[in-house]
Protein backbone atom coordinates (compact mmCIF):
# COMPACT_ATOMS: atom_id res chain seq x y z
CA UNK A 1 0.00 0.00 0.00
CA UNK A 2 1.34 3.27 -1.23
CA UNK A 3 1.29 6.09 1.23
CA UNK A 4 2.94 8.61 -0.80
CA UNK A 5 0.57 12.06 0.21
CA UNK A 6 -0.18 12.34 3.68
CA UNK A 7 -2.67 14.96 5.26
CA UNK A 8 -1.13 15.86 8.91
CA UNK A 9 -4.08 17.33 11.41
CA UNK A 10 -3.09 19.42 14.43
CA UNK A 11 0.03 21.39 13.64
CA UNK A 12 1.03 21.92 17.64
CA UNK A 13 3.94 20.33 19.26
CA UNK A 14 3.07 16.57 18.23
CA UNK A 15 1.43 17.49 14.73
CA UNK A 16 4.34 19.50 13.33
CA UNK A 17 6.98 17.33 14.57
CA UNK A 18 5.01 14.27 12.85
CA UNK A 19 5.14 16.35 9.45
CA UNK A 20 8.50 16.79 9.74
CA UNK A 21 8.96 13.40 9.82
CA UNK A 22 7.12 12.71 7.32
CA UNK A 23 8.23 15.00 5.02
CA UNK A 24 11.66 14.20 5.84
CA UNK A 25 11.02 10.79 4.52
CA UNK A 26 10.52 12.25 0.69
CA UNK A 27 6.69 12.24 0.96
CA UNK A 28 4.15 14.84 0.19
CA UNK A 29 2.80 16.35 3.34
CA UNK A 30 -0.28 18.54 3.57
CA UNK A 31 -1.43 20.35 6.89
CA UNK A 32 -4.59 21.46 8.47
CA UNK A 33 -4.57 23.27 11.24
CA UNK A 34 -8.45 25.15 12.45
CA UNK A 35 -6.59 27.34 15.38
CA UNK A 36 -5.82 30.76 12.85
CA UNK A 37 -2.10 31.22 12.69
CA UNK A 38 -1.16 27.35 13.66
CA UNK A 39 -0.01 26.33 10.69
CA UNK A 40 2.47 29.31 10.22
CA UNK A 41 3.62 28.41 13.91
CA UNK A 42 4.08 24.95 13.58
CA UNK A 43 6.25 25.23 10.12
CA UNK A 44 8.26 27.79 11.90
CA UNK A 45 8.81 25.41 14.70
CA UNK A 46 9.89 23.08 12.12
CA UNK A 47 12.31 25.14 10.27
CA UNK A 48 14.01 25.82 13.43
CA UNK A 49 14.59 21.93 14.29
CA UNK A 50 15.36 21.50 11.12
CA UNK A 51 17.88 23.73 11.35
CA UNK A 52 19.42 22.12 14.48
CA UNK A 53 19.57 18.94 12.55
CA UNK A 54 20.64 19.93 9.57
CA UNK A 55 24.12 21.38 11.81
CA UNK A 56 24.36 17.80 12.85
CA UNK A 57 24.08 16.71 9.10
CA UNK A 58 20.46 16.34 8.74
CA UNK A 59 18.77 17.32 5.37
CA UNK A 60 18.48 20.58 3.82
CA UNK A 61 15.45 22.60 5.58
CA UNK A 62 14.15 23.91 3.00
CA UNK A 63 14.45 20.65 0.83
CA UNK A 64 12.04 18.82 3.67
CA UNK A 65 9.91 21.92 4.00
CA UNK A 66 9.18 22.19 0.21
CA UNK A 67 7.35 18.86 1.02
CA UNK A 68 5.40 20.93 3.14
CA UNK A 69 1.89 22.25 1.98
CA UNK A 70 -0.42 24.60 4.02
CA UNK A 71 -4.06 23.60 3.80
CA UNK A 72 -7.18 25.64 4.59
CA UNK A 73 -9.81 21.90 5.39
CA UNK A 74 -8.93 18.30 5.09
CA UNK A 75 -8.00 17.25 1.30
CA UNK A 76 -7.62 13.99 -0.01
CA UNK A 77 -4.45 12.11 0.73
CA UNK A 78 -3.24 8.56 1.12
CA UNK A 79 -3.30 8.55 4.78
CA UNK A 80 -4.51 11.23 7.55
CA UNK A 81 -2.79 11.46 10.45
CA UNK A 82 -4.81 13.14 13.52
CA UNK A 83 -2.93 15.09 16.08
CA UNK A 84 -5.74 17.22 17.86
CA UNK A 85 -6.88 18.15 20.96
CA UNK A 86 -7.11 15.19 23.16
CA UNK A 87 -11.22 15.51 23.61
CA UNK A 88 -12.96 12.15 22.41
CA UNK A 89 -15.88 14.11 20.78
CA UNK A 90 -13.82 16.61 18.67
CA UNK A 91 -11.78 13.56 17.63
CA UNK A 92 -14.53 11.79 16.26
CA UNK A 93 -16.07 13.95 14.83
CA UNK A 94 -12.78 14.82 12.94
CA UNK A 95 -13.13 11.18 12.08
CA UNK A 96 -16.46 11.23 10.64
CA UNK A 97 -15.51 14.08 8.35
CA UNK A 98 -12.40 12.71 7.04
CA UNK A 99 -14.42 9.74 6.13
CA UNK A 100 -16.57 11.63 3.86
CA UNK A 101 -13.13 13.76 2.55
CA UNK A 102 -10.18 11.20 1.78
CA UNK A 103 -10.79 8.26 -0.90
CA UNK A 104 -11.97 4.71 -0.02
CA UNK A 105 -8.64 3.40 0.29
CA UNK A 106 -7.21 5.65 2.64
CA UNK A 107 -5.96 5.04 5.99
CA UNK A 108 -7.31 7.19 8.77
CA UNK A 109 -4.96 7.19 12.01
CA UNK A 110 -4.94 9.12 14.88
CA UNK A 111 -1.85 10.17 17.22
CA UNK A 112 -4.57 9.94 20.01
CA UNK A 113 -2.39 8.80 23.11
CA UNK A 114 -5.40 6.86 25.24
CA UNK A 115 -8.83 7.34 23.44
CA UNK A 116 -10.29 4.12 21.72
CA UNK A 117 -9.42 3.80 18.28
CA UNK A 118 -12.43 1.28 18.05
CA UNK A 119 -14.79 4.54 19.13
CA UNK A 120 -13.16 6.63 16.14
CA UNK A 121 -13.41 3.55 13.59
CA UNK A 122 -17.07 3.42 14.10
CA UNK A 123 -17.53 7.18 13.24
CA UNK A 124 -16.25 6.35 9.75
CA UNK A 125 -17.62 3.76 6.83
CA UNK A 126 -14.10 2.30 7.23
CA UNK A 127 -13.19 0.98 10.64
CA UNK A 128 -10.62 -1.83 8.95
CA UNK A 129 -8.73 1.23 7.92
CA UNK A 130 -8.84 3.37 11.29
CA UNK A 131 -6.17 2.90 13.55
CA UNK A 132 -4.00 4.29 16.19
CA UNK A 133 -0.23 5.58 15.32
CA UNK A 134 0.80 7.18 18.43
CA UNK A 135 3.86 8.86 18.04
CA UNK A 136 6.33 10.05 21.04
CA UNK A 137 7.23 13.85 21.94
CA UNK A 138 9.75 15.10 20.16
CA UNK A 139 8.65 13.40 17.32
CA UNK A 140 12.04 14.11 15.80
CA UNK A 141 14.23 12.40 18.27
CA UNK A 142 12.23 9.97 20.20
CA UNK A 143 11.86 6.71 18.01
CA UNK A 144 9.55 5.18 19.18
CA UNK A 145 5.25 4.66 17.22
CA UNK A 146 3.05 2.66 19.18
CA UNK A 147 0.61 0.98 16.93
CA UNK A 148 -2.93 -0.11 18.20
CA UNK A 149 -5.34 -1.71 16.42
CA UNK A 150 -9.06 -1.18 16.90
CA UNK A 151 -11.68 -4.01 16.83
CA UNK A 152 -12.07 -3.70 13.57
CA UNK A 153 -8.45 -2.56 11.85
CA UNK A 154 -7.67 -5.12 8.84
CA UNK A 155 -4.37 -6.76 9.51
CA UNK A 156 -3.34 -4.89 5.42
CA UNK A 157 -3.72 -1.35 7.37
CA UNK A 158 -1.90 -2.90 10.59
CA UNK A 159 0.88 -3.55 7.93
CA UNK A 160 0.56 -0.76 6.33
CA UNK A 161 1.32 1.58 9.24
CA UNK A 162 4.07 -0.72 10.82
CA UNK A 163 6.10 -0.59 7.57
CA UNK A 164 5.59 3.19 7.38
CA UNK A 165 6.85 3.94 11.05
CA UNK A 166 9.75 1.87 9.86
CA UNK A 167 10.68 4.02 6.93
CA UNK A 168 10.30 6.64 8.99
CA UNK A 169 13.05 5.60 11.04
CA UNK A 170 10.92 4.74 14.16
CA UNK A 171 10.39 1.69 15.71
CA UNK A 172 6.97 0.29 16.06
CA UNK A 173 5.17 -1.66 18.94
CA UNK A 174 1.93 -3.26 18.80
CA UNK A 175 -0.63 -2.63 21.55
CA UNK A 176 -4.16 -4.02 22.08
CA UNK A 177 -7.12 -1.46 22.33
CA UNK A 178 -7.54 -0.91 25.75
CA UNK A 179 -7.58 2.28 28.15
CA UNK A 180 -3.73 4.45 27.33
CA UNK A 181 -2.77 1.56 25.60
CA UNK A 182 0.56 0.45 26.99
CA UNK A 183 2.54 3.60 26.90
CA UNK A 184 -0.14 6.33 29.30
CA UNK A 185 -1.20 2.81 31.24
CA UNK A 186 2.42 2.94 32.99
CA UNK A 187 3.12 6.62 32.56
CA UNK A 188 0.36 8.49 33.68
CA UNK A 189 0.19 6.86 37.40
CA UNK A 190 4.00 7.23 37.11
CA UNK A 191 3.43 11.08 36.84
CA UNK A 192 0.18 10.95 39.30
CA UNK A 193 2.45 9.39 41.72
CA UNK A 194 4.83 12.07 41.34
CA UNK A 195 2.10 15.05 41.43
CA UNK A 196 0.55 13.19 44.88
CA UNK A 197 3.86 13.11 46.46
CA UNK A 198 4.21 17.23 45.59
CA UNK A 199 0.78 17.31 47.40
CA UNK A 200 1.63 15.67 50.26
CA UNK A 201 5.09 17.18 51.08
CA UNK A 202 6.80 14.11 50.98
CA UNK A 203 9.31 16.42 48.58
CA UNK A 204 9.64 19.64 45.95
CA UNK A 205 9.92 18.98 42.43
CA UNK A 206 13.48 19.64 42.14
CA UNK A 207 14.12 16.63 44.39
CA UNK A 208 11.04 14.46 42.96
CA UNK A 209 12.86 14.76 39.19
CA UNK A 210 16.24 14.34 40.40
CA UNK A 211 15.34 10.97 42.40
CA UNK A 212 13.40 9.90 38.74
CA UNK A 213 16.37 11.01 36.70
CA UNK A 214 18.98 9.66 38.54
CA UNK A 215 17.64 6.61 40.58
CA UNK A 216 15.80 5.22 37.70
CA UNK A 217 18.09 6.57 35.07
CA UNK A 218 15.07 8.60 33.28
CA UNK A 219 15.75 11.63 30.83
CA UNK A 220 13.33 13.91 32.30
CA UNK A 221 11.82 13.43 35.99
CA UNK A 222 7.76 13.15 36.30
CA UNK A 223 7.02 16.76 36.86
CA UNK A 224 9.40 18.27 34.26
CA UNK A 225 7.31 15.18 31.36
CA UNK A 226 4.08 16.12 32.37
CA UNK A 227 4.80 19.82 31.79
CA UNK A 228 6.44 18.75 28.73
CA UNK A 229 3.09 16.77 27.62
CA UNK A 230 0.41 19.15 28.97
CA UNK A 231 -0.70 19.18 32.00
CA UNK A 232 -4.64 19.23 30.77
CA UNK A 233 -3.55 16.64 28.32
CA UNK A 234 -2.51 14.31 31.25
CA UNK A 235 -5.65 15.27 32.92
CA UNK A 236 -7.50 13.85 30.02
CA UNK A 237 -5.68 10.54 29.65
CA UNK A 238 -5.92 9.72 33.35
CA UNK A 239 -10.08 10.22 32.97
CA UNK A 240 -10.17 8.33 30.18
CA UNK A 241 -7.86 5.87 31.98
CA UNK A 242 -10.08 6.12 35.23
CA UNK A 243 -13.76 5.78 33.13
CA UNK A 244 -12.18 2.64 31.36
CA UNK A 245 -11.09 1.01 34.05
CA UNK A 246 -13.01 1.88 36.96
CA UNK A 247 -9.55 1.72 39.42
CA UNK A 248 -9.68 5.01 42.05
CA UNK A 249 -5.49 4.50 41.30
CA UNK A 250 -6.20 6.11 37.87
CA UNK A 251 -8.19 9.25 38.80
CA UNK A 252 -6.28 12.52 38.15
CA UNK A 253 -4.51 13.68 41.43
CA UNK A 254 -6.18 16.91 42.73
CA UNK A 255 -3.11 18.78 42.51
CA UNK A 256 -2.95 18.37 38.42
CA UNK A 257 -6.70 19.36 38.46
CA UNK A 258 -6.13 22.46 40.57
CA UNK A 259 -3.07 23.40 38.04
CA UNK A 260 -4.84 23.08 34.78
CA UNK A 261 -8.06 25.18 36.27
CA UNK A 262 -5.28 27.89 36.96
CA UNK A 263 -3.94 27.83 33.44
CA UNK A 264 -0.70 26.23 34.44
CA UNK A 265 -0.64 23.57 31.46
CA UNK A 266 2.88 23.46 31.49
CA UNK A 267 5.66 24.74 29.18
CA UNK A 268 3.01 25.65 26.82
CA UNK A 269 1.91 28.20 28.88
CA UNK A 270 5.11 29.13 30.37
CA UNK A 271 4.00 27.41 34.08
CA UNK A 272 3.19 23.82 35.20
CA UNK A 273 5.41 23.08 38.03
CA UNK A 274 7.88 24.59 36.78
CA UNK A 275 8.02 28.03 35.06
CA UNK A 276 9.39 28.69 31.72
Amino acid sequence: MELEHVLVVGAGQMGGGIAQVVAGSGRSVSLHDAAPGAVERGIETMRRSLGKLAEKGGADPDEVLARVTPVDDLVPADLMIEAIVEDARVKTELFARADEVLPDGAILASNTSSIPITSLGAATSRPDRVIGMHFFNPVPVLNLVEVIRGLETSDETARAIIALAEELGKTPAEARDLPGFVSNRILMPFINEAAYALLEGVAEPEAIDTIARLGFAHPMGPLALADLIGLDTCVAIMDVLYAGLGDPKYAPCPLLRQYVQAGRLGRKAGRGFYRY
